[in-house]
């Protein structure tokens, strides 16, 4: 068996099936580890979705914001955006089957040395407080699905508590899983940075270049972040290599440790995420 992980698809089942041709994948034995934001902007998130649902115990999938955007859309919790290319899920006769798949995928995955997450994880959190704020969502999601998607947009509270309970606990741990890019030390966020990372030395820097953070001991795999490429460094792996966007799928082999990229078209202009 080998186990790869694969970057943001973003419903570029085209080119997910013609990566997994070049990994010589094999759906009864291979396993993918799926870095979320499985849907949207690409042309066919539906192709996405059945394909990965069909892999069964073979598929390990983490949320993405795009994720949860199409279950709160399909939950009637949020407003429909101009780049969105959900329709085809939200109208598809087996509509209801896979978005049951996809509400109980959890917001992160360890397994050995390796977490699984879509955006990243602050610095104050070790393995297993992520593990268990990710559940705590998951609790919530098959609790009370539209309760918590209808309370879990916004940017505050804007930095981590221990203190943090109900939704402001559920909310800040989606935000940091599904949209972190810069943090704090301390695990401050500021979720309107996007593009490159901030230049200078300002206490807001990539969240896996704080020296003390606390999941340093995982091999943290991770996506969201397209602009910064294919990233390999100090115990973590980037793997948003903007397909959506004409860049690449990138998978990556998680014994051997080798990358494998396929060229993308471009289904979106660069400028967003």
């Amino acid at each position: 068996m080998t186990r790869y992980a694969l970057g943001d698809i973003q419903g570029c089942d085209r080119e997910l099936g013609a990566l997994l041709k070049r990994l010589d994948f094999r759906a009864d034995c291979d396993q993918l580890w799926l870095v979320g934001d499985l849907v949207n902007r690409g042309p066919d998130s539906l192709g996405v979705l059945r394909r990965v649902r069909a892999l069964g115990a073979n598929a390990v999938v983490v949320l993405g914001n795009h994720d949860l955007h199409l279950l709160a859309l399909a939950h009637g919790a949020d407003r429909r955006r101009k780049s969105d290319t959900l329709d085809a899920i939200l109208g598809a006769s087996d509509r209801d089957a896979l978005l049951e798949w996809l509400l109980t995928r959890p917001l992160a995955h360890a397994e050995g040395q390796d977490l699984l997450v879509h955006a990243g994880v602050i610095p104050p959190w070790d393995v297993p407080l992520t593990l268990q704020l990710a559940a705590e969502v998951s609790a919530a999601l098959a609790r009370e699905p539209r309760a918590l998607f209808a309370h879990m947009y916004g940017n505050e509270p804007a930095e981590w508590r221990d203190t943090l309970t109900g939704m402001e606990r559920l909310r800040f741990t989606i935000n940091v899983l599904t949209r972190l890019r810069v943090c704090t030390a301390a695990g401050r966020i500021d979720l309107n940075s996007k593009g490159p990372p901030p230049a200078g030395g300002g206490p807001f820097r990539p969240w896996f270049e704080h020296p003390a953070r606390r999941s340093r001991g995982a091999r943290v795999i991770f996506g969201h972040w397209s602009a910064l490429g294919l990233v390999q460094r100090d115990n973590v792996v980037g793997l948003d290599s903007g397909c959506v966007w004409g860049g690449a799928l990138s998978a990556l082999d998680l014994e051997a440790g080798t990358i494998t990229q396929l060229p993308c078209s471009a289904y979106q202009r660069v400028g967003g995420e």
